[in-house]
């Protein structure tokens, strides 16, 4: 049997596997803060029909080896600033760089994320779009007018029965060593492993941190335009693996006619 067929086989799998993922980003074009991913992939063994030179003797300057096709290695998350939007909304808060909200999960571990979607519960909580507690807790009194963020994620407000601005909280955000290693939780959420490191906390605009803006969200890094031209490429790739599957099978039906 020709090996041509499996090779072949695995580049259009494969292909397949870039597809989905592109299909992924782009149907999360509009999430907030969402981070598109890339697919990466490797060449598999090699079969080693005549090793390159000889120690015992002069041999050939090059080997003889032929590969056994590709495989998935890994999805790799990019991470880099989304677009801009503004929702005059001041529990909506973009982290301009590096740096990611704390989420309190229902099962008591933290979660972390981009998405700055924040709103007040009836108890006076900031929560997420689903329920979920903005950790370190923070609550609004019931007589705050307005609400002030500063870059810093200093929280102030300004009460009905008038007066300064006070302080009632700090935004305290995390960043990490290596945020491709993250693990996606769906929901726009991420949970720390070995890969990533644990987290790094600090507050916003401090070295390494990047800061807040209230009034604006972050959207998705999805470039359209290279998710298509990437699909398009995905595609060309999966039809010349199934070109090389339809040769090889010509060629193997040739074969089978001859007659002595």
């Amino acid at each position: 049997m020709m090996r041509s067929l499996s090779t072949a086989a695995t580049g259009m799998k494969a292909q397949q596997l870039n597809v989905d993922t592109i299909a992924n980003n782009l149907a999360n074009v509009n999430t907030p803060s969402f981070k598109r991913t890339r697919v990466r992939f490797q060449d598999l063994m090699y079969q080693n029909l005549r090793p390159a030179g000889d120690p015992a003797r002069l041999g050939p300057p090059t080997g003889m080896s032929i590969g056994h096709g590709t495989r998935l290695a890994a999805t790799e998350r990019n991470f880099a600033q989304g677009t801009t939007e503004q929702t005059n909304n001041p529990l909506h808060l973009l982290i301009e760089g590096d740096g990611f909200f704390q989420i309190r999960r229902t099962d008591g571990t933290i979660a972390y994320t981009r998405d700055g979607s924040f709103f007040r519960s009836s108890e006076g909580a900031l929560v997420n779009t689903d329920g979920l507690y903005l950790e370190p807790q923070t609550f609004l009194p019931e007589d705050v007018m307005q609400l002030l963020v500063s870059a810093d994620g200093v929280m102030s407000a300004t009460f009905v029965d008038g007066g300064l601005p006070e302080e009632i909280a700090q935004i305290e955000v995390a960043r990490f060593l290596n945020p491709a290693g993250l693990e996606s939780l769906g929901r726009n959420t991420f949970a720390p492993t070995m890969a990533s490191g644990e987290a790094i906390l600090g507050t916003p605009g401090a070295e390494g941190f990047g800061t807040v803006l209230s009034g604006f969200l972050e959207g998705s890094n999805v470039e359209v335009v290279e998710e298509m031209v990437a699909l398009i490429t995905a595609q060309r790739a999966y039809e010349i693996n199934s070109k090389s599957i339809r040769t090889a099978d010509e060629m193997l039906a040739q074969a089978t006619q001859l007659v002595r």
